[in-house]
């Protein structure tokens, strides 16, 4: 009895802005817990741009200036957001925070930035001026007052390294819930696959439907994750078009991704979100075992193919598959 006890370990706690949660199977499932704590923590420590002594925070602070030594792992999450900037240019930009700071402060008091100042800070986004040395594992931004944001991409990071801690403490069946991006390290214990709910866009507490994954990450983005109303009833969502310098308006209102990669998943599903449905799919046939499920404002849902029998909608959702 005691030894099933052991077995499987679950823990709730904040870390990157966000509560998150996990549950292990395995001899040393709660051993497991403890070590992901710590790795998340590692990893906000390198890649969090409001802690002061981070790597990203160190290479915005000598933005213009000189280049900074990064952590390994820092240097494969922004060579990998560069790549994805590079294939999919003008629906992600790593460069984006100074329009994202610029819309937080205009959040405070409901009022969105006016036109000059989002010129002003969409001259400074640009992943092309990310400049880095392979050989001493540096990086540095190519102007003064230019600053990195990895929102779009870190906890996708995390999610991957998650695995990579429960793998190294023998468990083969695992869930990590990172708010809105979740991994599973293989099937249920009973061999069944994980049921993981999709938030409806629109009705906080209901789900449109449910996706079935093993050894999957699914990551959602959404226009109701962070937003405010503006005083003329719009809603100014979080998820900023690096083209524009304003809330992305492309005719979708949530994109969730299906894929093996949790670092690729977060990117993609602000990509796909920022692109459109057509420009978004284009993309996404590029990139193997990859699905997603879309939501448009009329509250249509579009599930690509590969998902066919594995998403179940909630009733009174309309549903179209995608071949």
């Amino acid at each position: 009895m005691l030894l099933e006890k052991r077995q499987v370990a679950q823990t709730a706690h904040s870390a990157m802005g966000t509560m998150m949660t996990h549950k292990a199977f395995g001899l040393y499932a709660e051993y497991s817990l403890e070590a992901v704590r710590k790795e998340i923590v590692r990893i906000e420590g390198l890649l969090s741009r409001f802690l002061p002594g981070s790597d990203i925070s160190r290479i915005n602070a000598s933005a213009g200036e000189k280049s900074e030594k990064v952590n390994v792992d820092t240097y494969e999450v922004l060579s990998k957001a560069i790549e994805f900037s590079r294939r999919c240019p003008g629906c992600f930009d790593v460069t984006i925070e100074p329009l994202v700071s610029l819309w937080n402060s205009g959040k405070q008091s409901y009022t969105p930035p006016d036109d000059v100042s989002i010129q002003q800070a969409l001259a400074l986004v640009d992943y092309r001026d990310v400049i880095f040395d392979p050989w001493v594992m540096t990086a540095r931004l190519r102007y003064p007052g230019q600053s990195i944001d990895l929102g779009g991409i870190g906890k996708g990071f995390a999610g991957d390294r998650i695995l990579d801690v429960f793998k190294q403490f023998g468990v083969s069946s695992a869930y990590s819930n990172l708010g809105g991006n979740v991994v599973t390290l293989g099937a249920k214990p009973d061999g069944s696959p994980w049921q993981i709910g999709i938030q409806h866009p629109r009705q906080e507490g209901k789900l449109i439907g449910s996706v079935s994954v093993i050894d999957q990450s699914v990551v959602t983005s959404g226009d109701y994750q962070r937003y405010f109303t503006d005083s003329q009833g719009k809603r100014r969502h979080h998820i900023l078009n690096p083209t524009t310098g304003y809330p992305a308006e492309s005719g979708l209102i949530s994109v969730s991704i299906v894929t093996e990669n949790s670092m690729a998943a977060d990117a993609l599903s602000t990509i796909v979100f920022v692109a459109g449905i057509e420009k978004g799919l284009e993309f996404l046939r590029t990139i193997p075992h990859t699905d997603a499920i879309l939501v448009d404002t009329g509250l249509q849902v579009y599930v690509t193919g590969g998902l066919r029998y594995r998403f179940q909608a909630d009733q009174g959702m309309a549903v179209t598959i995608l071949d």
